[in-house]
């Protein structure tokens, strides 16, 4: 397929109204989102974007025409769902949930339709596993929150087509993502596997005692976490030189933590009841007030890098 024109979002949560928004991106879409229960798209997507108009990134003219765009249905059997062209899985992480999904739309949908599953963790090969036409599947993980961060990892499974994988990228990059293609459908895809095993070592740091958990974080903060925008791992070990690079990984290696376990700390604190923002406490103690200018401060950074 050539031409991406009518969009079909399973899943009506915050995921997928965000999904819908940056696909509406494109003035020659038309996106619906399918929900087995009622959704305020409009005022869902009005409230998430506030910020957005209020940095004057987006006006609010512009946010009523693209939102004209984005449809709403209960209904599995609608023309939205049978003339889509590409449908985006955001359901809850469940694979059974996510099977049964795919399986209804596969009965509806033209054989010609593509399909994608927003899943972070969940393996796009199984769970496509029961379809008949696999190789019309990807994988598609928009981050979180998934209106600002850039990234779309398209991930292969282990059947799907080239002309899938290229019609899916392209599509992304009209809708201003920056999609990366994982050409192997691993734990993890690329960043999370990446995003963890930092977690993992800064979880052992406080773990062990070399620090507690506001220093690891300021460490990270006011060191490379600052140029990894503009100088990742991989061009960093360039830059030092890949001698240098060899020379540190066989000093340092051997002393970071390799535990294929969760830590124990982590285990401790979940026996704990030490949720985080969920509970209000896990590293750090939190309040709601805390909780909401924390989530408000990240997407006021994220306006910030990315469109001033």
């Amino acid at each position: 397929m050539s031409s991406i024109k009518n969009v079909l979002v399973c899943g009506g949560g915050l995921m997928g109204k965000n999904i819908a928004f940056v696909a509406s991106s494109v003035k020659e879409h038309n996106i619906t989102i399918y929900d087995v229960r009622p959704v305020d798209v409009e005022g869902g997507i009005r409230e998430t974007m506030k910020q957005l108009v209020e940095a004057e990134v987006i006006t609010e003219a512009e946010l009523d025409e693209r939102l004209s765009r984005i449809h709403f249905t209960k209904d599995l059997d609608s023309n939205a769902v049978k003339n889509a062209d590409l449908v985006i899985e955001a359901v809850f992480e469940d694979m059974t949930l996510k099977q049964e999904t795919f399986a209804k739309l596969e009965e509806r949908c033209r054989p010609d339709c593509i399909f994608c599953t927003n899943s972070s963790v969940m393996s796009p090969s199984e769970i496509s596993k029961n379809l008949k036409h696999r190789e019309r599947f990807v994988g598609t993980h928009f981050w979180n929150p998934g209106h600002l961060i850039p990234l779309v990892e398209v991930v292969r499974t282990d059947a799907t087509s080239d002309e899938t994988a290229d019609t899916v990228m392209k599509f992304m990059k009209d809708i201003g993502k920056e999609p990366c293609l994982c050409n192997k459908d691993v734990p993890g895809f690329i960043a999370n596997r990446l995003q963890h095993a930092l977690w993992r070592e800064a979880i052992s740091i406080v773990e062990h005692g070399i620090a507690d958990a506001p220093t690891v974080d300021k460490a990270i903060k006011n060191s490379f976490g600052l140029r990894l925008p503009q100088l990742a791992p991989l061009e960093n070990s360039d830059m030092v030189g890949t001698d240098l690079t060899y020379n540190i990984h066989n000093y340092v290696l051997k002393s970071i933590e390799d535990s294929h376990e969760p830590s124990p700390l982590l285990t401790k604190m979940k026996d704990e009841g030490k949720m985080g923002f969920k509970s209000g406490e896990g590293f750090y103690k939190w309040t709601p007030e805390q909780i909401k200018k924390c989530n408000e401060d990240l997407n006021a950074y994220l306006i910030k890098m990315l469109y001033k």
